[in-house]
């Protein structure tokens, strides 16, 4: 194998008392043991991003000035070749800190892949994810079509993280890392060969 694809896992909501954290870990320990991935998990709780936005919009200022505490997730997101998304369903969409931060980063997501890891109490995140493969989509990203979900999540999960019965969840877990390295692996060449005008 060549040498890894970096992997951000990115914790998309901020809330009080959220599962994000832990339905992010056992999904990066997943990765790391998938042999193809140097994973950087990224917690958007960690960083303050602000709701406004700037004045111009990012068609015309594609890379505008961020605050400061935005600084190194700006790097951490710029450094990556794939991304997934861990995610709630909040009133049948994301979080707004999520919205937020791809809102800040337009060009970071551009040629790259983009997975996804739901959990809620009904849906398991897929109504989140449906709405975040339009955004994504917008901004020049390919999602996959493979996803990992957990539906009633307090009741699959035990006190430790871990998965109660396991067995399904790993098997979509290791198909979404098998195609999201196959199409990062392609959009990381693709991304060296000029755009036709």
């Amino acid at each position: 194998m060549t040498s890894p694809l970096k992997l951000a896992v990115i914790i998309g909501s901020v809330r009080d008392g959220r599962f994000g954290p832990v339905v992010a870990s056992w999904f990066a320990g997943h990765a790391r043991a998938h042999g193809g991935y140097d994973v950087d998990v990224i917690d958007l709780a960690d960083y303050d991003i602000p709701m406004a936005l700037p004045a111009v919009p990012p068609a015309m200022n594609p890379d505008p000035e961020r605050p400061a505490g935005m600084t190194e997730l700006t790097e951490r997101l710029s450094a990556a070749d794939a991304y997934v998304i861990v995610t709630p369903d909040y009133n049948r969409s994301f979080p707004a800190s999520l919205k937020a931060a791809i809102d800040w980063h337009f060009t970071q997501w551009s040629g790259k892949t983009i997975g996804f890891v739901g959990y809620s109490g009904g849906s398991g995140g897929l109504l989140a994810i449906e709405g975040l493969r339009q955004v994504f989509n917008e901004l020049d990203a390919h999602t996959l079509r493979e996803y990992v979900s957990f539906p009633r999540y307090y009741l699959l999960f035990d006190e430790n993280g871990s998965l109660r019965d396991p067995e399904e969840s790993v098997g979509a877990a290791r198909t979404m890392l098998d195609r999201l390295h196959w199409w990062a692996s392609a959009l990381t060449v693709a991304r060296s060969v000029p755009v036709a005008s």
